[in-house]
């Protein structure tokens, strides 16, 4: 299949600056990441082809290359397809790192996971293990004032009886007769424009350049063994769901002493009985009478860190929302936190004893306590003026 225009791949133009060509590749790698199109095959196609774009608009050798003979000009550097989103991040981690700190592309996305590895030259040191991601649930309380939790997990773990090596023996190893222990096949060929040199992986040893001839007999020469660990997890305060805590490391062990994987911890909320979220401010329905509404006094209620007192005006009218300065969820990664918001409802009974029906008939004899024509027309008004400003 023909490869698509690389400028046209990214959206710019063939004089677009560096900073024009980083800030393209962004925002489409922002747009196609496999874990916001989860089981998209054309999502994860463009993924890709943005990588490979980027791989070589960036850098001005290969960009100057391209320039000039189009995709035949690539042959012989050291530019390659990109197989899996793995080896993505890996080639570019300097824009996929991140986590809670600045820099990331996914920034906004809180701890978006760095889930590649290193890339090295040369023969490798076993083989990276996987990532492994698991779910986190936490109480408003807990995202409030941030939290440390303990979760178990199963994942690959180091062989012990081997240290990881695979071999039952130092002399277990011996190296990969293919690729001389290089672990690296090259080809060399030659075009009209020069000789270029194709390296690819050894895929006798893997690219590992050794060879297991004596397996340890506790993990068959893989150098992993299946195990359960505890982990220990710090949450800070201010997280929300959807939120990622990238643990470096932690994941499943690599085959025969390669890096492991990371552990990705994926923040869920528990709904809460009192509260509900928006943002970082919090909103709580408070319930009142219709006394308390008319000539006003003081209510107790909870927050997030345990119970206020509240003073309601006299005349307070039903949906009014009144604002607790600071009482709602901490900003993440900066100071401050959201306020807590209480909307107000007028509770009407509907079950009452003679005496209170009789109580409040002679009530409703009360000169203000209807209202006149002109307030009806003035409530109307407000209302309509709500209603505008909002479909405005």
């Amino acid at each position: 299949m023909m490869k698509k225009d690389f400028y046209e791949v990214l959206g710019i133009q063939r004089a677009s600056s560096q900073d024009e060509i980083k800030k393209a590749y962004r925002q489409m790698a922002m747009k196609y990441h496999p874990d916001r199109n989860q089981g998209n095959k054309e999502a994860e196609e463009k993924f890709k082809e943005a990588a490979e774009a980027y791989e070589v608009l960036s850098d001005q050798e290969k960009r100057q290359r391209y320039d000039q003979f189009g995709h035949d000009g690539l042959r012989g550097t050291n530019y390659h397809d990109f197989t899996n989103t793995n080896d993505i991040f890996s080639a570019f981690n300097d824009i996929f790192s991140g986590g809670f700190g600045g820099g990331s592309i996914f920034e906004e996305m809180f701890g978006s996971p760095q889930r590649g590895r290193r890339r090295s030259s040369g023969a490798s040191q076993g083989q990276p293990g996987s990532d492994l991601r698991v779910r986190l649930k936490l109480t408003m309380e807990e995202i409030a004032e941030g939290t440390e939790k303990k979760i178990k997990i199963k994942r690959q773990k180091k062989c012990d009886v081997c240290s990881g090596s695979g071999a039952k023996s130092s002399g277990g190893k011996s190296s990969c007769p293919q690729c001389g222990g290089t672990g690296e096949l090259r080809q060399v060929s030659r075009s009209m424009f020069g000789q270029f040199v194709n390296i690819t992986a050894c895929l006798n040893c893997g690219g590992e350049g050794t060879i297991i001839k004596d397996p340890c007999s506790a993990c068959d020469g893989e150098g992993r063994v299946h195990g359960e660990s505890t982990i220990k997890v710090t949450v800070p305060a201010g997280v929300q769901e959807g939120n990622y805590i990238p643990l470096r490391g932690q994941g499943n062990a690599g085959r025969r002493n390669g890096p492991a994987g990371d552990l990705i911890v994926v923040i869920e909320e528990e709904p809460h009985e009192s509260f509900k979220r928006n943002g970082d401010d919090i909103i709580f329905d408070l319930w009142i009478s219709f006394p308390t509404a008319v000539v006003g006094g003081e209510v107790e209620i909870p927050t997030l860190s345990g119970k206020a007192k509240l003073v309601i005006d006299s005349g307070t009218p039903a949906g009014r929302m009144l604002r607790m300065k600071e009482r709602g969820i901490p900003h993440l990664n900066k100071y401050g936190r959201g306020d807590q918001l209480v909307r107000v409802n007028i509770w009407v009974p509907s079950k009452l004893n003679s005496k209170e029906k009789e109580l409040l008939r002679e009530l409703a004899k009360g000169e203000h306590i209807s209202p006149t024509e002109e307030e009806r027309r003035s409530s109307d008004r407000s209302f309509f003026g709500k209603v505008k400003d909002v479909f405005s």
